[in-house]
C-alpha cells in the first residue's frame, strides 16, 4: 500500500514538547519540598494521605481469589496502572521485566513466543498456557503453530496480568507447563457509573511519521445491584522504522492493533451471578521488523535495512466469547466457565532465498518465493467446579473439563520471476491443506489440610485423555507429491501436586512444592521418513520459596529457587526439503533462583527490584539440534534483571502529580544449543524507561519514554537456509524497538 508522505518536522517537534513536559515535571518534583502546602489546602481538597505499606495484591492463580503473598508458589503481577504508565502495547514490552520469563517478538504484536523457568519454545506447541479470565486460549495441538502465535492482547480495560512460574498441570492443565499467563479483565460494576476517553501520540526515533492512540471504556449500572454493563475500545498505530533497500520502501513496518470488549454482569440474587464476555482483536502489520544479516552476520543494508522482493504482512484477528456463572451455595461456590473463541491468522514471508535456488532444478532463473501460512481455530471450552469455603480446615477443589478445537493449516510455497511473473510449469512449489480435530476431557482435584494455623500441606491430581486427528492435503506444487493422507493419535496423561506451606508470622511464610506437566503430543506430517506420531513431552518441578513482609508491611520479598527436570522434548526436526515435523529427543534440566520485591520509602515513594538466575541445559544428546550433554538450552539468558522506581507528589492548586523509571536487563543467550555449528551469540540487553503524569479532578496528561538511550541489542537471530544446499545464506535479525516518546491524555467521567 502506498505510504503517506508525512515531515519528520512535526516528529521532531513532538519529541521535544514530550521532553520538555518531563522535565518540568522534573523540576516540579524537585521543588515539592518548597510549595506553599497551606495556600494548596486552601484552594483545593485535600489529597487523601497514601499509604505508607505496600498494597495487597489480589490474583486468582489458584483459582480462588487470595492475596499473592500466601499463594504457594512464584507469581507476579503486573496491574492496570503498570501497564499504564508504562505504555505496554505488547507482551514484548515486559521483555526482562518479570523473573524468569523471556518473551521474543518475531517482527510484529502477536508474533510472540514465551519461555518460562529456562523451558524454550523449541518445539511446534507452546510451553507457557495461556487464559483470559476463566478460558484458556490458543491451540493444545502442533497444527496450529501455538508456540510462536501467543496471545498478544493490546492491555486496555486489563485489570491485571498474572504469570504463573513452573507447571501448573493440576490445575490448568495441557500446555502449561513452564507456566501460566492468565488476563484478567475488569468487570462490571454494579454500583458505579463510570466513563473514559483518551488519546495519544507518539514518535519512533527513525520512523517517517508519527503514531498515535485512541480509547474509551464505559461502565453502566443498568439496574442497580442487579445488572451492569462495561464496554471499551481501543486503537493504537505505531509507525515503522525499516527501509526496503530493494524496492525502496521506507518505514515498511507500520502496524495496527485494534481491541474491543464488552461485558455484561446479571447478579439476580446475592448468591448467583452470571457474566457475558465478548471480545475482539486485530493486530494488522504491513511488514515486520525484523532486519538481515549476511552468513557472517554482518549488516547488509544497514541496521534497519532489508531487501525483499515481497511485503511479509502479518494479520491476526481473534474473537472471544464466554459465559462465567459463579453460585454461592454456602458450603461450596460452583463456578461453570464455557468459552468460545475463533483466531485467524495469515503470515506471508519472502522465502526467496531459500527456495529461489531450486528453480534451476526446474529449468527456471532463481526468482521470487513467497509462503504464505494460513491459520484459522476454533475452540469451545467448557470448565465446571466445585470450590469449598475459604475458611475451613479443609480446603478443597474438584471439576471437569472438556475442550474441542478444529484448526485448519494452509500454507503455500510461491513460486515467480523476479518481477513477479508466472514461471511456465512452476506455478508453485506446494500447496497444502492440513485440517485437524483436538479433544481433551479431564478430572482434577485437590486438597488443603490445615494442622495448625501455621502449617498445610496440598495434594492435587489431573487426569487427561486427549485424541487428535488430522488431514494432509497436497493439492499441487513440486516439492510434495499431490494426495491425501491422514493421521490419528491419543494419549492419557496425569499429573499431581504436592505442596507444604509454613507461616512463620503472619507477614512471613515458606513453601515448598513438587508439580508436574506435560504437552500434549500428537499425530505427524505424512512425509517418508518422518514418525507417524509424536509422543507429549512432560517435566517434574521441584521449588522451595519465601514470602515476607516486613518493615511494618513496607517492604516486601518473594525468593524462589527452583530445580526442573524435562524429559522426552518435543523438537522442532526438518526434512532436506524444509518441511518441518516434530520428534522426541531426550532429557534437560533447568535450575534457578528468582526475586521479586518492593520498598516503601516512604509514602510517595515505590522502588521495585526483580530479578532471576537459571541455568537450563541438556542432560542428553539431542541429535536434531546436534547438541550435546551440557549443552545450554537455546534462547535462555542466565541472568535478569528489573529495576523500577514511582513518585508520587501533590502540586498546589489541586494537581497531583508522578514521575516513573524502570530498566530492564536481559544477560547474553544464544540462538541454539552450544555444539550447534550456526549457533549464534545474542548480547546482552538493556532498556530504560521513564515516564511522568500530572492529573487534576477528572483528566489527566501522561508522558513517557521507551528505551531513552535509543540501544538498538540484538534479541533475536534466525538462519535462513538454502533449500538447495543447505548452506546459511543469511540471518534475520530482530533489534530493540528504537527510542519511543509519547504524549497522552485521559478524561474520567
Amino acid at each position: 500500500m502506498p505510504r503517506a508522505v508525512l515531515h519528520r518536522h512535526p516528529r521532531r517537534a513532538l519529541t521535544l514538547a514530550i521532553a520538555l513536559t518531563l522535565t518540568a515535571v522534573s523540576c516540579v518534583a524537585a521543588a515539592q519540598a518548597a510549595s506553599d502546602e497551606d495556600a494548596s489546602a486552601a484552594q483545593s481538597p485535600a489529597r487523601p494521605a497514601p499509604s505508607a505499606t505496600l498494597d495487597t495484591v489480589t490474583v486468582t492463580a489458584q483459582k480462588r481469589i487470595e492475596n499473592a503473598r500466601k499463594v504457594p508458589s512464584s507469581i507476579s503481577v503486573v496491574n492496570e496502572q503498570q501497564l499504564e504508565n508504562q505504555h505496554v502495547t505488547q507482551l514484548s514490552d515486559l521483555n526482562g521485566y518479570l523473573p524468569a520469563m523471556t518473551i521474543s517478538n518475531g517482527g510484529s504484536p502477536g508474533q510472540t513466543s514465551v519461555s518460562l523457568r529456562g523451558i524454550p519454545t523449541i518445539g511446534a506447541g507452546a510451553v507457557v498456557g495461556t487464559y483470559l479470565d476463566d478460558t484458556p486460549l490458543g491451540s493444545s495441538s502442533n497444527f496450529a503453530r501455538s508456540s510462536r502465535f501467543v496471545l498478544d492482547l493490546l492491555p486496555y480495560d486489563i485489570q491485571r496480568v498474572e504469570v504463573l512460574r513452573g507447571p501448573q498441570g493440576t490445575l490448568y492443565g495441557a500446555g502449561a507447563m513452564g507456566g501460566l499467563l492468565k488476563y484478567v479483565l475488569k468487570d462490571p460494576d454494579l454500583q458505579t457509573f463510570e466513563g473514559r476517553v483518551g488519546a495519544g501520540v507518539s514518535s519512533v526515533a527513525g520512523a517517517g511519521g508519527n503514531g498515535w492512540n485512541a480509547r474509551a471504556g464505559l461502565n453502566a449500572p443498568l439496574i442497580e445491584g442487579k445488572l451492569a454493563i462495561r464496554a471499551s475500545f481501543a486503537d493504537e498505530r505505531t509507525p515503522g522504522w525499516i527501509d526496503n533497500a530493494l524496492t525502496g520502501r521506507k518505514d515498511i513496518n507500520d502496524t495496527r492493533q485494534h481491541s474491543g470488549h464488552l461485558s455484561l454482569l446479571w447478579q439476580p440474587s446475592e448468591d448467583v451471578g452470571l457474566k457475558l464476555t465478548g471480545l475482539h482483536q486485530t493486530v494488522d502489520s504491513d511488514d515486520n521488523s525484523l532486519g538481515t544479516l549476511d552468513a557472517a552476520r554482518r549488516p547488509v543494508y544497514g541496521r534497519d535495512g532489508v531487501a525483499k522482493l515481497a511485503p511479509e504482512r502479518f494479520e491476526k484477528k481473534i474473537d472471544f466469547f464466554a459465559a462465567t456463572l459463579d453460585w454461592n451455595l454456602h458450603w461450596a461456590d460452583f463456578v461453570s466457565a464455557t468459552g468460545y473463541s475463533k483466531t485467524k491468522t495469515d503470515q506471508i514471508t519472502d522465502e526467496s532465498r531459500i527456495y529461489g535456488p531450486v528453480f534451476p532444478l526446474f529449468g527456471a532463473a532463481p526468482g521470487l518465493s513467497k509462503f504464505s501460512l494460513g491459520l484459522e481455530l476454533e475452540k469451545w471450552t467448557q470448565e465446571l467446579r466445585l470450590v469449598s469455603k475459604s475458611d475451613d480446615r479443609l480446603e478443597w477443589m474438584i471439576g471437569g473439563f472438556y475442550t474441542r478445537e478444529t484448526s485448519d493449516n494452509h500454507q503455500e510455497a510461491g513460486a515467480a520471476t523476479l518481477t513477479g511473473a508466472s514461471i511456465p510449469g512452476l506455478s508453485s512449489l506446494a500447496v497444502a491443506e492440513i485440517p485437524s480435530t483436538y479433544t481433551e476431557r479431564a478430572l482434577f482435584g485437590n486438597a488443603t489440610y490445615k494442622f495448625s494455623d501455621r502449617f498445610d500441606i496440598t495434594v492435587g491430581l489431573r487426569h487427561a485423555r486427549n485424541e487428535q486427528d488430522f488431514k494432509q492435503i497436497v493439492t499441487e506444487g513440486v516439492l510434495l507429491a499431490p494426495g491425501t493422507s491422514s493421521g490419528r493419535s491419543s494419549e492419557n496423561v496425569t499429573t499431581y501436586l504436592l505442596g507444604s506451606r509454613w507461616h512463620l508470622d503472619r507477614d512471613s511464610m515458606l513453601y515448598a512444592r513438587i508439580a508436574s506437566g506435560y504437552r500434549p503430543g500428537g499425530p505427524n506430517f505424512a512425509v517418508p521418513g518422518v514418525p507417524p506420531t509424536v509422543d507429549s513431552d512432560s517435566l517434574v518441578n521441584y521449588e522451595i520459596g519465601w514470602k515476607s513482609l516486613f518493615f511494618d508491611q513496607r517492604a516486601s520479598i518473594d525468593l524462589a529457587a527452583f530445580l526442573i527436570d524435562w524429559k522426552d522434548i518435543q523438537l522442532s526436526e526438518s526434512t532436506r526439503d524444509g518441511i518441518s515435523y516434530a520428534a522426541n529427543g531426550g532429557k534437560a534440566r533447568s535450575r534457578g533462583v528468582e526475586l521479586t520485591s518492593a520498598f516503601k520509602l516512604t509514602p510517595d515513594l515505590r522502588i521495585g527490584l526483580n530479578g532471576s538466575f537459571t541455568d537450563a541445559y541438556l542432560v542428553d544428546a539431542a541429535p536434531s539440534l546436534r547438541g550435546l550433554p551440557g549443552d545450554t538450552l537455546p534462547g535462555i539468558p542466565r541472568w535478569t534483571f528489573a529495576l523500577s522506581a514511582d513518585y508520587d507528589f501533590e502540586w498546589s492548586a489541586g494537581y497531583n502529580g508522578r514521575i516513573g523509571a524502570s530498566y530492564q536487563w536481559i544477560g547474553k543467550r544464544k540462538t541454539n544449543v552450544d555444539s550447534n555449528p550456526n549457533v549464534a551469540p545474542l548480547p546482552a540487553s538493556g532498556q530504560l524507561n521513564l515516564n511522568a503524569d500530572v492529573s487534576r479532578d477528572d483528566w489527566t496528561v501522561r508522558a513517557y519514554v521507551r528505551n531513552l538511550t535509543n540501544e538498538r541489542d540484538v534479541n533475536g537471530l534466525s538462519p535462513v537456509r538454502s533449500a538447495a544446499t543447505g548452506d546459511v545464506v543469511e540471518w534475520r535479525v530482530n533489534r530493540v524497538q528504537p527510542r519511543t516518546v509519547g504524549l497522552e491524555f485521559d478524561l474520567r467521567f
